[in-house]
């Protein structure tokens, strides 16, 4: 099967998790972390779960699904290991027209999560479009060792750098050369090993006067 990669805007909105065990966790995480507002709806929690809901993180319904508990959601996640609830919150969603993501049923799935590595602003995402999710995740792990944290910090300059640079009326062109050019001299690089100071030479020999970090409006974050 084939899929349309996007990325979504969730903040704020309701995403129902089925489910409270070590998958539920993983897609509870990755919910909060895009600032959705999550339900889980379980009898028992895993511990990870449970620290959330102290926490204040989540909602919890602490029963088995029941018809109706998908209204409202814009996203559902059923993660049981019972494929006749499975079935049945794949049903509702279908009903509400809610996109769905049945764990254990691909095929009543509307969408899959891939296998995801975040640097700040920078998301890495892996798919194997649900034929073997194992794959999925060694290329992941492939791609957080190449990936520093230190991508992340590249990111928020280039960010700065871009919005300043279309402030200043540059040329579409003129602007692309200036990025591509902060791009090959590795910054990732300089970030890791060197001083902020050498960040600050090479944006203004490559932007010219007035990009510095201080001047973007950007402190120098350590990265890890």
């Amino acid at each position: 099967m084939k899929y349309y990669p996007i990325n979504i805007d969730i903040r704020g909105k309701l995403a129902i998790i089925v489910g409270g065990g070590a998958v539920a966790e993983r897609k509870c995480q990755m919910l909060l972390e895009a600032g959705a507002v999550v339900t889980v709806i379980a009898p028992r929690l895993s511990k990870g779960l449970r620290c959330l809901l102290e926490k204040g993180s989540v909602s919890h319904r602490a029963r088995d699904y029941r018809p109706g508990d998908l209204a409202g959601a814009f996203l559902v996640f059923a993660a049981t290991g019972d494929r006749a609830i499975s079935r049945a919150v794949a049903e509702e969603a279908a009903e509400w027209r809610i996109l769905a993501n049945i764990a254990d049923m691909p095929d009543r799935s509307d969408f899959t999560t891939p296998a995801a590595v975040a640097r700040g602003d920078l998301l890495l995402t892996v798919s194997t479009g649900g034929k073997c999710p194992v794959l999925a995740r060694e290329v992941r792990e492939e791609l957080h060792a190449r990936y520093g944290e230190e991508y992340g910090e590249v990111l928020r300059i280039l960010g700065a750098v871009r919005e300043k640079l279309l402030a200043s009326k540059k040329g579409c062109h003129a602007m692309k050369e200036i990025l591509h050019s902060l791009i090959s001299h590795n910054l990732p690089g300089i970030l890791r090993g060197e001083s902020p100071d050498s960040v600050d030479r090479l944006l203004r020999e490559i932007a010219g006067p007035g990009f510095s970090l201080s001047e973007l409006g950007l402190e120098k974050r350590k990265s890890e």
